[in-house]
């Protein structure tokens, strides 16, 4: 039998860190989760640790370091307690693990994808900050490191599938990804001027986080996934579509010279992605049931409304203009949605933010992660004092 893989989960208390251990747990002869890491919550990465036994347990709060490491002594594991970015990126890079799950959310997650690139491992990428904000420097540690990079995303996933190998050929004439269209899809910006976070966090079809639920009902998302979709698969802009399927069953498409279109197709859980990477290329068992397209019925695509959703066109815009443009959007987007969950501005104000943002700072070349971390800050600093000038329209 072979050597089971050993995998490091980041971002372990989220919805996707949860959905991987699921599949982990599926397969204990084929795999075990050797280090969970998650950024503050120690009571939760506690549980994890009891319930999956890792080698290893990281928090990205230092202040936290001694209840985790107390919590695993409690609980009389042998399990290692570990605290801060630069202590799990130094795991990430270790013989402690052959896979690593990148579902930290956020620019936060950067410093560890690039470890697990550099590092050669095979690399579940989950977390497309890392990909928008230094996509080029990602690939490029992967390639010259040897690191299997199998996107998680869903829409990435179908892509990864539909392609012979998983791997962009010539013949390939464009890709289309698909998007639910998030909550508010049908409504005019009229509707969405009172929308509160908690209709915003509401999706309709995933269970996820809510900063990528504020994202996906921005369509943010979708545009954050244009531009990874263009690193992943070295397309440009012209060739990467976006249609709207609000049923989420058809999860991306990929369209031959021949006239030939492949599409992939299943229900809506992260989980398919997931046993996807980490069995590749086999197929494992996931948990997922049966697609039944009778159950469904119909199956329905339009164009996305980009005049009341322009989140998508900015980050359209950001990616043909390149260089830092990606790492700016990004950015202000954070602060953005942020400062919309904690009520401070309103929904439509986000975009207003990002906008403000990229034409405050135009865009330099991308030659180093110091030039893409200073563009970063620089963003986040303009969007933090652009918010002020909204808070009185979002109470």
């Amino acid at each position: 039998m072979a050597t089971p893989r050993s995998i490091a989960v980041l971002g372990a208390t989220g919805s996707v860190g949860a959905s991987a251990l699921d599949v982990i747990a599926r397969h204990p002869q084929r795999m075990r989760a050797t280090i969970l890491a998650a950024g503050s919550n120690v009571d939760a990465l506690l549980a994890l640790c009891r319930t999956h036994r890792p080698d290893h347990a990281v928090i990205a709060d230092q202040t936290c370091f001694q209840a985790l490491r107390d919590g695993l002594l409690e609980s009389g594991l042998p399990t290692r307690a570990h605290a801060g970015d630069a202590a799990l990126a130094e795991l990430v890079a270790s013989d402690a693990c052959d896979t690593v799950v990148a579902a930290i959310v956020g620019a936060a997650g950067l410093d560890s994808t690039l470890a697990a690139a550099r590092s050669g491992k095979r690399l579940l990428l989950a977390n497309k900050e890392s990909l928008v904000l230094a996509g080029e420097l990602v690939m490029a540690a992967a390639r010259d490191a040897g690191a299997e990079v199998i996107p998680i995303d869903s829409e990435h996933s179908a892509i990864f599938q539909c392609l012979p190998d998983g791997r962009m050929h010539r013949g390939v004439r464009a890709i289309t990804l698909t998007a639910s269209g998030g909550p508010f899809r049908g409504r005019s910006r009229a509707e969405l001027e009172a929308v509160t976070p908690e209709q915003a966090v509401a999706h309709p079809k995933w269970s996820m986080g809510p900063k990528i639920s504020v994202d996906s009902a921005t369509l943010m998302n979708k545009g954050l996934e244009v531009i990874e979709a263009h690193h992943l698969f070295g397309l440009p802009a012209d060739r990467i579509d976006v249609v709207v399927h609000p049923q989420s069953l058809v999860h991306a498409l990929v369209e031959f010279d021949d006239g030939s279109t492949l599409a992939q197709m299943g229900l809506p859980d992260m989980r398919t992605a997931l046993a996807v990477g980490l069995g590749w290329p086999e197929r494992i068992d996931s948990g997922v049931g049966r697609l039944d397209l009778r159950a469904h019925g119909q199956l329905e695509f339009e164009a996305p409304d980009e005049a009341t959703f322009p989140c998508l066109t900015l980050a359209r815009q950001a990616m043909e203009s390149g260089g830092t443009a990606p790492a700016t959007l990004n950015a202000a987007n954070e602060v953005a949605v942020s400062a919309f969950l904690e009520r401070r501005i309103r929904f439509l104000d986000i975009a207003s933010v990002v906008e403000g943002a990229l034409a405050a700072l135009p865009q330099t070349p991308a030659t180093s992660l110091e030039a893409l971390r200073d563009a970063d800050e620089q963003a986040r600093r303009v969007a933090h004092a652009a918010l002020p000038r909204y808070a009185r329209s979002s109470s």
